[in-house]
């Protein structure tokens, strides 16, 4: 006997009315109205409205970013619009109870439970898409037999299912990355906006618009909070999961990646071996490694070490960037490159909170920072190193502009006042603006915003929780500016 006639189709038709309770109360639970949105919404629901042209949303993200709570409110802001009830479904693809079934079949199945007619101006949800074997396929299938209905689907292992469906479904899907929460999304969820104001500051003898805020201690402490617990909605929102982030986001976030999705995506055999270096990269994040040290320190060879890289990295969990040298020049032959945890937080399930006087504060305020940068997904970003006399020069982030092949700018992480007094004494960075003719830099601090100039290269000092939060608001202003 086939497993899936074991479930009768009456169960399913039941689950599917359980699923979307709309179809009898005419709104989603409340439970879904009253979380707060993200502020990516306001990007994502166009793509969800857009009927007219035949593509489906694919939307992908780590876990536990509020996918599914997007999902929601997307359903919710739909019927509130006036969509018939009855052309709403949602369908969690993770439920064993569709085992064995394809896309179409659960979708006729909801139109079977609603008993419409036909599919047209229908708007259909499917839920952690990734559980369905080829389901690119199955997704370009239904868009080509149902133009006139929108597809919205979601997912958790972000890059393989980008490369899924970047590969299967050309011209079909329009994907859409949710990213952890930035330090200007935490703001908004924990209604803090008041601490920061929209003033100017000076960068290149130049006024530009700047968030700026009239209480940076109350800030900074808003900004440690969010580097040990402001990766995910849930966690920010309740003190009960921060006082058990071990159980909460390792158990249900990185366990689930590398235990569960990892393996099943890419056929890997030693989990726990995987588990033992994303352990040793997390503690370490912020740090420069060598594939020769690392397979060191690891007892893993070289070629396994560049393809758990290459995993951490499609589950969303960490970013490899690379070096660069002194005139911003890519080398031939990796041989270092630095690896930061894609939020901060996730060092905190592993090991503990951090405070202002840790010695690993610095790197975490270098991998907070880098994680904002990390929500504009074609960015070019990298580090410089070189051989300066008898030490090393380093800038930690310099972005690259691929088409003119030069670097556009560059900043140097500090959590440190002495700089704004001592200004000469960031020789590297001085060094670096002049190989590359620029003639004004970015350097932060931990509450102090100054401007000084030295060897006519002109350094503006600001606070590192205040640079985070501007970063976040202008990646929002610049994807609805791209997408509008």
């Amino acid at each position: 006997m086939a497993f899936d006639t074991v479930i009768p189709t009456s169960k399913r038709i039941e689950r599917l009315r359980y699923e979307n309770p709309w179809w009898v109360t005419g709104t989603v639970q409340e439970v879904y109205q009253n979380m707060s949105r993200r502020l990516y919404f306001d990007l994502f629901y166009p793509f969800v409205k857009e009927t007219n042209i035949k593509r489906a949303v694919v939307l992908m993200g780590p876990r536990r970013v509020g996918k599914t709570v997007m999902m929601y409110h997307s359903i919710h802001a739909l019927l509130e619009e006036g969509v018939p009830r009855k052309n709403v479904f949602f369908i969690g693809i993770d439920n064993p109870i569709y085992m064995h079934l394809g896309l179409e079949d659960v979708l006729l199945l909801a139109q079977e439970a609603v008993q419409l007619d036909h599919l047209e101006g229908c708007f259909v949800f499917f839920d952690e898409i990734q559980y369905l074997k080829d389901w690119e396929r199955h997704l370009k299938v239904l868009v080509d037999s149902y133009p006139k209905t929108k597809f919205v689907v979601s997912g958790s292992a972000a890059a393989a299912l980008r490369l899924q469906s970047t590969e299967s479904g050309a011209g079909r899907f329009t994907d859409f990355m949710l990213p952890p929460l930035t330090f200007h999304e935490y703001i908004h969820l924990k209604g803090l906006q008041d601490l920061v104001q929209q003033k100017t500051i000076r960068y290149n003898q130049q006024d530009i618009p700047f968030y700026t805020t009239h209480n940076i201690k109350e800030l900074n402490k808003a900004f440690f909070h969010y580097l040990n617990y402001g990766g995910y909605p849930e966690v920010v929102l309740s003190e009960h999961i921060q006082s058990d982030m071990g159980r909460y986001v390792k158990s249900d976030i990185v366990d689930k990646v590398l235990l569960r999705d990892l393996p099943s995506l890419y056929g890997i055999k030693d989990v726990q071996e995987l588990n033992s270096f994303f352990t040793y990269i997390a503690y370490n994040s912020g740090n420069e490694f060598s594939y020769e040290r690392l397979a060191k320190d690891s007892g893993i060879t070289k070629d396994l070490l560049k393809k758990y890289l290459e995993y951490l990295e499609a589950a969303f969990l960490i970013k490899v960037i690379h070096k660069v040298n002194e005139t911003a020049k890519k080398l031939k032959r990796i041989t270092s490159f630095k690896v930061y945890l894609t939020n901060s937080s996730l060092r905190t399930a592993l090991f503990s909170p951090i405070i202002e006087t840790d010695n690993e504060t610095g790197n975490m305020i270098e991998t907070a920072i880098f994680s904002q940068w990390m929500h504009r997904e074609h960015l070019d970003l990298k580090y410089a190193r070189w051989k300066m006399g008898r030490k090393e020069g380093e800038v930690d982030i310099v972005l690259l502009d691929n088409k003119l092949f030069k670097p556009q700018w560059c900043v140097e992480i500090k959590w440190s006042n002495r700089f704004v007094d001592k200004p000469q004494e960031l020789k590297s960075l001085r060094h670096f603006c002049k190989e590359n003719n620029f003639t004004a830099t970015l350097v932060t601090t931990i509450d102090v915003m100054d401007n000084k100039t030295v060897d006519d290269v002109h350094i503006t000092f600001v606070p590192a929780a205040v640079y985070a939060y501007n970063i976040g608001v202008n990646t929002i202003e610049l994807k609805s500016n791209n997408w509008n």
